[in-house]
């Protein structure tokens, strides 16, 4: 790491990610994207204005990928690396599969964080998944963080809709909906989006509620072209015409060259039945089609299966065999060389996509001195506006596509006057150096922006001795009071022995929906001494020890954005709401009673609060009960930012509850409790490996959880007496 300069987190969650032939095309997860982050992470670590890049991916143990993803740290360069930690199934997952266990990223990274020499400066996230996690890593460290979708849920449901989809099957398949209400939040609080073209901020990014147009930047991807450059020879690289010519029966022909991976998106199988049914282009010109690996399409991915099954199907019905070729496998270094051998034969590259965010392959062809033929979907009529290197036709118009083809071979001097624009014109507007210098312009204004207020954010963030108990413990119990805690007297007291008893290895805390004062009143109530550490108000405030000594670099984190009174005023006619009383209320809390079935649906109230610019987090417990915070408080918020500043792993964190504001805490690294008599908001909490149900009620149920957690594990001495639980 450079000593000066800006430390840069990019976060990108599913696909595979190597830094040495990454497997691009190998299924849907693995294409564009790992590819722009891979290069905008070396592009970056080579500005002196840059003191690292890490690139935080997912940690893979699987016999069917390479050993390489389960490498933890991979070097990109001497400031950038791979970062890659374990979370969710050991096994290769698609991404869809991938949302329930991005909780365990957020915290394994606050762990591996504690041993970095200083924090990030700025994270950016690429895709939905990516963008949560960010969104709570922001939360938690304040650290502001930029946003790239790449795709966005709205527009592929919409995309496969049109396209004959059954939403309910989507549905099943892709989880859109949890998808496109994790952009949206994604969109809410990024400090800006990153786009490829002015098509992707008012076509797709427009599409959501939450999206700020005054908040995104165009700033195209840039090219390599050390790799992407036009042939230097005549003749074309002998194994590249074995791997190609060993399809055709005429290889001297013009070639029409398309990559995609197999996924419908791409519209390989639209590009093959457009070539098939024209006879002019089938004499003209033979086809390349190069869609992933594919030895064996029934090891393939049911998406990527279908999309070849369908090819092959169309080759069959056109009878063009000897007209097409689609290789099988191809490595990495191997791409340069197939516009390379479509160049020198006087040929074009496709784009038959039905919508495309960007179109990089446009830019590689270009690069290689290669012309194009696109659809207008997106992305790639910005392309050729800028490389005037082909033509844009129009898309889901397989004539119009073939004509286009055929128009584009049809004139020897334009053809030449295409590659020559290519090449210079991805010099002038599409380097990776010229994407890097606005990108750093945006980056180095926005902490300019922030600076003042992230200073005010982390004041006073050192522990002092009112909190002594977390410099030594090796674990900590965190439980809620009401219905968690109190309820059996008799169980409280023998829980509470059991916490004596491991004083210096066990720091002890409650989290609660009351304020400080309150919960500190119901603790005496039941003979609780007093614990290390309270988090009241539903994580509105933290304070330590006996004399409740508050947090104040907590207090200030959560009360960026807050506007109390504008909530108070916004909230004021909803349907069954009734303010609860004002000792309930805090500065940074408002607490309701909900009147059952007059409530409407939380997601519309939050949606209303959005509307009128106003930010908070909106927790329903029993519901019975509304507690509106700041947008970055929750108990979980506030147990993990303890971790963070202690340097407690949130493994070591033991959390019982037992209602919908204890939600949170119970989910991520921490080792879960819910007691018996919890409430029905919960259930959908069991069978998590880390989430422990309980039979017994109350603090019976906290001793019940602690038997079941292996207290050696925790690195907890055993105790002594009636009292322990036992492993």
């Amino acid at each position: 790491m450079r000593e000066r300069g800006v430390y840069i987190l990019l976060i990108s969650v599913h696909g595979l990610i190597r830094g040495e032939a990454p497997e691009l095309g190998r299924d849907p997860d693995t294409g564009g994207q790992v590819l722009y982050v891979l290069e905008l992470a070396r592009a970056l670590a080579r500005n002196e204005a840059v003191a690292q890049v890490d690139l935080l991916t997912r940690l893979v143990e699987d016999p069917a990928v390479s050993e390489d993803y389960a490498r933890p740290e991979e070097a990109l360069g001497p400031h950038a690396r791979i970062i890659r930690l374990p979370f969710g199934p050991r096994r290769y997952i698609r991404k869809e599969r991938l949302w329930d266990h991005l909780d365990h990223l957020v915290d394994r990274y606050l762990v591996f964080a504690r041993d970095l020499p200083r924090l990030p400066d700025l994270m950016h996230s690429h895709y939905g998944d990516a963008g949560l996690v960010a969104v709570r890593l922001s939360t938690l460290l304040d650290i502001p963080f930029l946003h790239t979708a790449h795709s966005l849920g709205r527009c592929k449901r919409e995309r496969l809709l049109m396209a004959g989809g059954r939403e309910a099957a989507l549905e099943r398949t892709f989880h859109f909906e949890r998808r496109i209400g994790a952009e949206e939040e994604v969109l809410r609080h990024a400090s800006g989006v990153i786009a490829s073209t002015r098509q992707e901020t008012a076509e797709q990014y427009g599409l959501y509620d939450r999206f700020d147009p005054r908040r995104a930047v165009v700033i195209p991807p840039g090219t390599d072209l050390a790799r992407f450059s036009p042939p230097v020879s005549r003749r074309p690289d002998p194994a590249m015409a074995h791997l190609v010519d060993r399809f055709l029966a005429r290889p001297r022909k013009p070639l029409v060259l398309c990559i995609g991976r197999p996924v419908p998106s791409k519209n390989l199988l639209g590009l093959v039945e457009a070539f098939g049914a024209d006879p002019a282009l089938r004499e003209a010109a033979n086809l390349l089609v190069v869609a992933g690996r594919h030895e064996d399409i029934r090891g393939m991915d049911e998406e990527g299966r279908r999309t070849w099954e369908d090819l092959l199907l169309a080759f069959d019905r056109h009878d063009l065999f000897g007209q097409v070729a689609f290789p099988k496998a191809h490595q990495p270094g191997d791409v340069p060389a197939f516009y390379r051998l479509a160049a020198l034969r006087r040929g074009v590259y496709v784009n038959p996509s039905s919508q495309e965010g960007f179109g990089l392959t446009l830019l590689e062809a270009a690069a290689t001195g290669l012309p194009v033929v696109t659809t207008d979907s997106g992305g790639p009529r910005d392309i050729i506006a800028n490389c005037r290197h082909g033509l844009v036709v129009p898309p889901h118009d397989p004539a119009a596509l073939a004509a286009g083809i055929r128009e584009a071979l049809a004139d020897p001097a334009r053809w030449s006057a295409w590659a020559r624009n290519g090449p210079r014109r991805v010099r002038d507007a599409y380097t990776w150096e010229a994407h890097v210098d606005r990108y750093l312009k945006l980056a180095l204004r926005l902490l300019r922006r922030l600076r003042k207020r992230a200073r005010r954010a982390r004041a006073g963030a050192r522990p002092d001795g009112l909190a002594t108990p977390f410099l030594h413990a090796r674990a900590v119990l965190v439980c809620d009071i009401d219905d968690t805690l109190t309820g059996d007297p008799a169980a409280l007291a023998e829980l509470m022995a059991w916490v004596a008893a491991r004083r210096g290895d066990l720091a002890f805390g409650v989290a609660s929906g009351r304020k400080v004062e309150s919960a500190l009143r119901i603790l005496r109530a039941w003979g609780v001494p007093v614990p290390d550490v309270i988090i009241g108000g539903v994580g509105s405030e933290i304070r330590y020890g006996a004399t409740a000594a508050p947090d104040e670099a907590w207090a200030a984190h959560i009360r960026q954005d807050w506007r109390r009174d504008d909530l108070a005023q916004a909230l004021r006619d909803v349907p069954g709401l009734r303010l609860q009383a004002r000792r309930k209320q805090g500065p940074c809390k408002l607490s309701y009673v909900v009147r059952p079935g007059r409530l409407p649906p939380l997601g519309d109230v939050a949606e209303g609060l959005h509307r009128a610019g106003l930010r908070a987090n909106l927790i329903l417990s029993r519901s019975r009960h509304l507690d509106v915070l700041p947008a970055r408080a929750s108990k979980g918020h506030a147990v993990r930012y303890l971790a963070f500043k202690w340097g407690i792993p949130l493994d070591r964190f033991i959390v019982a509850g037992d209602s919908g504001n204890d939600r949170d805490m119970l989910v991520g690294d921490m080792l879960g409790i819910v007691v018996g008599n919890h409430g029905p908001e919960l259930d959908d909490l069991r069978g998590r490996a880390r989430v422990y149900f309980a039979r017994q009620p109350s603090a019976a149920g906290v001793l019940e959880g602690l038997r079941h957690y292996d207290q050696r594990l925790l690195g907890l001495r055993p105790g002594r007496g009636p009292a322990d639980p036992g492993p």
